[in-house]
């Protein structure tokens, strides 16, 4: 049998292989929208404490501990279901938000900056969503 070595150009680009959900590009954006939305919160009235705003910040947390959660899973499938959930989370953050803009708990620029903080994970998140669909073949 015979080896063939494989040389790469010099000025190729080799992709970084992903050591750790850390390395993530979406998990480091689901981690800075869940910092935005706990900040956001804060000022919500104290009727809310245990209300809106918990849920709020619970579903936010829930995106990138999702991510971080199925990351290290043995197989492509567990992955996938844990982005699943991240991005059922997001939707509901969403969906927060809204009722907290609605309810006047946020000013019209902080929740149109949160909700596109959102679409930007969510864009993001598709990706590996799309990538595993094609692995997994559904």
């Amino acid at each position: 049998m015979r080896t063939v070595a494989r040389t790469f150009p010099m000025n190729a680009t080799v992709s970084p292989i992903i050591q750790s959900y850390r390395d993530l590009i979406v998990w480091k954006k689901s981690i800075s929208l869940a910092s935005r939305v706990y900040k956001s919160t804060q000022e919500f009235p104290r009727a809310e404490t245990y209300g809106l705003a918990t849920n709020l910040r619970r579903a936010a947390v829930s995106i990138p501990s999702n991510i971080a959660e199925g990351q290290p899973r043995l197989t492509t499938a567990e992955f996938k279901q844990s982005l699943g959930h991240a991005r059922g989370s997001l939707m509901e953050v969403e969906t927060y938000i809204l009722l907290a803009q609605e309810l006047g708990y946020l000013q019209n620029d902080e929740s149109e900056g949160l909700l596109a903080h959102t679409a930007e994970v969510g864009k993001i998140l598709n990706g590996p969503l799309n990538s595993l669909s094609r692995v997994t073949g559904h």
